[in-house]
C-alpha cells in the first residue's frame, strides 16, 4: 500500500531534522577547529556573511521570491540596519565563545535564550508571561549554573561572550519577527538582506582589525597549512548557510512548538557530537547541568505554547462581524458607516491593525498610507471619546478578486503575505454592501 500524504510529510520532516542536526553539529566542530589555530572570530563571521550573500541569491531566484520589498528608508534606518548590526555582533560573540570555551559549554550557556527572550520582551514591549512560563525558567538557570561551576575548561571571556551572543540572538529573533509581520518580506530574503548589509557595514572594521592582524601574524603559516585553513573557512561558511536554509524549511513544515522541541534536540546533538569529536574533559555533574538546562528549554517551550494557545482562544478578531462566519455573506461592518464605534457589538478594537496601518497615515513602517484621491474621509469616535480620521476606499462587495461599490474603477492594495508581495484588485462601483464568496485574504 502506498504511503499516505501525512506519512510522507512526517518522513520529510524527520529527514530534514536529521540533516539539520548533522550540519549544525559539523558546523560547530569545524568552527572550533578553525579557531584553535586561526584565532580570528571576526574573520569567521565575515566568511559566513559572505556565504549568505553569495549562496542565497541563486536559491531565491530559483524559488521565485520577489527581489525587492517596499520598505521605506526610515524603516531601514530604524529597524533593518540595527538588525544587521545585531546579526554581526551576535555572530562574532558566538565565535568568541566557542574559541574560548568548549562547544558543549558554549551551547549550554546559549540554552538561556528563553530567559533573555522573556526579560527583553518585558522591557521592550511590556509583555507579561504566565506563572508557568516564569517557573519553567528555573531549571534552565539552575542547569547553566551547575554546568558553569563544574566546567573544567572555564573561561570568563568565553562565558561573557556566550551570554552576549545569546542576548543578541534573542533581540534578533524578536525584531526579525517584527520585520516579517510589518513588511511581509520572505524569511530567506530577510536572511539574505541582513547578511549582505552586515557584510558591507563591517568590511572596513574587519580590514582595520583582523585584516591587518592576519598580515602581521608571522606564525600563521607555521600553525597550519594556509590551504587547509581556507578550505575549513569555506566549509564553515557553506555549512552555516545550509543550516539556516534547513532551519527555515523545518519551521515552514511544522508547528512552532515542534520547531522549538526540534531546536532543543539539536542543541543536545551538538553538545554530544562535540564531546565525542573534540574529546573535551567533562564530569558527570557537568553533563547533568547541561541536560537540566536543555530539559528546562523543553519545559519552557511547552509552557509558552500553552500560553499562546490560551491567548488565541480569548482573542477577539477585530473588525469581523460574527455573521460573516455563516456563509461569508453579510452586511458591511458598522465601523465603516457609523461615527461611533461604541455601537459596534462585541467590538473593543476600533480598527483592524492592518487597516489602521495602511489608512491612518502611518509615518513609520514600510507601507505608505493610501493617497486621498478617490477615497472617503471618515472621522470615527472610539468608545473612550477619542477620534480617529481615516482615508479609505469604501469597498463593500468582494467577489473573485473584484470589489463592487458604484460607477468608477479604482485600485485597492490588498496585503498579501505570499513572498512579501502586494497584490492589487480591481474595484467596480455599485451600491451593494455585501461580502460574497468570502474572498478576503491576508487581512
Amino acid at each position: 500500500m502506498a504511503p499516505s500524504k501525512e506519512q510522507n510529510e512526517i518522513l520529510r520532516v524527520v529527514i530534514l531534522c536529521v540533516l539539520w542536526y548533522m550540519v549544525s553539529s559539523t558546523n560547530n566542530v569545524i568552527g572550533k577547529l578553525v579557531l584553535n589555530e586561526f584565532p580570528y572570530p571576526m574573520t569567521l563571521t565575515m566568511v559566513q556573511l559572505l556565504s549568505i550573500s553569495l549562496y542565497s541569491n541563486p536559491v531565491l531566484k530559483w524559488m521565485g521570491v520577489r527581489r525587492k520589498s517596499d520598505i521605506s528608508w526610515s524603516y531601514y534606518k530604524t529597524i533593518i540596519l540595527p538588525l544587521a548590526f545585531g546579526k554581526f555582533a551576535a555572530s562574532v560573540f558566538s565565535h568568541v565563545s566557542i574559541w574560548k570555551v568548549p562547544v558543549s559549554y558554549a551551547h549550554t550557556v546559549k540554552a538561556t535564550m528563553p530567559l533573555f527572550t522573556v526579560v527583553l520582551g518585558r522591557i521592550i514591549f511590556g509583555e507579561k508571561q504566565t506563572t508557568k512560563v516564569y517557573i519553567s525558567l528555573a531549571p534552565i538557570i539552575l542547569g547553566v549554573a551547575v554546568a558553569t561551576i563544574t566546567e573544567l575548561s572555564f573561561d570568563i571571556v568565553g562565558l561573557g561572550a556566550a551570554l552576549l551572543a545569546t542576548c543578541g540572538f534573542s533581540l534578533q529573533n524578536i525584531f526579525s519577527k517584527k520585520v516579517l509581520n510589518d513588511t511581509g518580506i520572505h524569511h530567506l530574503r530577510l536572511l539574505h538582506l541582513l547578511g549582505r548589509l552586515a557584510l558591507f557595514m563591517f568590511l572596513p572594521v574587519w580590514v582595520l582589525s583582523d585584516g591587518f592582524a592576519i598580515l602581521h601574524d608571522k606564525s600563521l603559516l607555521t600553525r597550519r597549512d594556509p590551504t587547509e585553513t581556507i578550505m575549513l573557512l569555506a566549509t564553515d561558511g557553506a555549512l552555516n548557510w545550509i543550516q539556516n536554509l534547513i532551519a527555515f524549511t523545518v519551521l515552514h513544515h511544522v508547528t512552532p512548538l515542534t520547531y522549538a522541541v526540534a531546536n532543543a534536540t539539536k542543541r543536545i546533538c551538538i553538545i554530544t557530537f562535540s564531546l565525542i569529536m573534540l574529546r573535551n574533559p567533562v564530569s558527570s555533574s557537568n553533563i547533568a547541568g547541561m541536560l537540566l538546562a536543555v530539559l528546562g528549554v523543553l519545559i519552557y517551550n511547552k509552557a509558552k505554547y500553552d500560553q499562546n494557545k490560551k491567548n488565541k482562544k480569548s482573542a477577539v478578531l477585530p473588525l469581523t462581524n460574527p455573521k460573516v462566519l455563516d456563509g461569508f455573506s453579510t452586511s458591511i461592518h458598522p465601523a465603516y458607516s457609523t461615527n461611533s464605534f461604541s455601537s459596534v457589538p462585541h467590538q473593543n478594537v476600533p480598527l483592524h491593525p492592518a487597516y489602521a496601518f495602511n489608512h491612518l497615515g502611518a509615518t513609520h513602517g514600510p507601507y505608505p498610507a493610501h493617497s486621498k484621491n478617490n477615497t472617503t474621509t471618515t472621522t470615527a469616535t472610539t468608545a473612550n471619546g477619542s477620534s480617529l480620521t481615516s482615508n479609505y476606499i469604501p469597498y463593500t462587495t468582494i467577489a473573485n478578486g473584484h470589489v463592487s461599490n458604484g460607477g468608477t474603477n479604482q485600485t485597492v492594495i490588498r496585503l498579501g503575505r505570499g513572498n512579501g508581495q502586494l497584490n492589487s484588485s480591481n474595484i467596480t462601483n455599485n451600491s451593494n454592501n455585501n461580502i460574497s464568496n468570502g474572498d478576503v485574504q491576508s487581512l
